[in-house]
């Protein structure tokens, strides 16, 4: 009877959690009106894609998904790289004030990233960089919580394993990349997924440094839209759906390794 209740507490959880996310898929479906009607519908009555073609189309929401995507892609590569060689560093390599920087380095943490927009933005204007998408890029390439993540899960690397490479003749530029890389992939999943879900969703930067109403990432165009297309309940639902499907792929194709890396503690040999 435990488990029953149990499986039953678990089942309805999930059913909550889920419906908002299935209502906001049907209602991407409907035609306009019908989600505001009383008594509200879950299915749409003739389902129809006239939502979506109104924001490829007419609205040309695809350019935003076309900049959204290059600046999570390209961030999620370059994190994935800068985070991975500083984790490594600061895990296995000695160096004067390693300790220290790294100290220094959490400390960061402390700090709202609001409290840094301000000087990041006139660092990317006096870089020319304003209004471009590396504007938007750059400031996303190295995180204190990546460098932190990759170098919790490269102290649990044996470090016998290391110097069976270095008898062998390996230098540290080739440990890194052929010994201690296939290991972290279970954290490099982890930790794309955390950077793109950022890079993805991330709505005030985008809005400071970009100008150019072409060059808007997703969550900048449909803010804008909700301006426009306040009572427009459908097309809403329709482009954040548009929105939330990527990331929902990705973690779904990932899911394996970010559980993985999350239970990482140590190396199976």
């Amino acid at each position: 009877m435990k488990k029953v209740l149990l499986h039953f507490a678990l089942i309805a959880g999930g059913l909550v959690t889920l419906f908002p996310l299935l209502w906001m898929l049907s209602a991407s479906f409907m035609s306009t009106g019908e989600a505001t009607t009383y008594p509200p519908h879950v299915l749409p009555h003739a389902p129809s894609l006239d939502q979506y073609h109104a924001l490829f189309v007419r609205l040309n929401i695809g350019r935003a998904f076309f900049s959204s995507t290059i600046i999570a892609v390209v961030s999620t590569l370059f994190s994935l790289l800068f985070n991975s060689m500083a984790g490594y560093a600061f895990a296995r390599l000695r160096f004067r004030g390693r300790d220290r920087i790294f100290t220094l380095l959490l400390a960061a943490l402390v700090i709202p990233a609001q409290v840094g927009m301000l000087p990041l933005f006139l660092l990317m204007k006096s870089l020319g960089l304003v209004n471009t998408y590396w504007g938007v890029i750059i400031p996303s390439l190295a995180s204190v919580f990546g460098i932190f993540l990759i170098r919790q899960f490269m102290l649990s690397i044996p470090q016998e394993l290391l110097e069976a490479a270095r008898i062998d003749g390996a230098g540290e530029w080739r440990i890194y990349w052929s010994v201690v890389m296939p290991l972290a992939r279970p954290i490099l999943a982890t930790l794309a997924i955390f950077t793109f879900m950022t890079t993805w969703n991330d709505f005030m930067w985008p809005l400071i440094v970009l100008s150019d109403a072409r060059k808007y990432t997703l969550p900048v165009s449909l803010a804008n839209l909700v301006g426009e297309h306040a009572q427009d309940v459908e097309l809403m639902m329709a482009g954040s759906v548009v929105t939330v499907l990527p990331v929902l792929a990705l973690f779904l194709f990932l899911q394996r390794y970010y559980i993985a890396g999350l239970m990482a503690g140590s190396v199976k040999g």
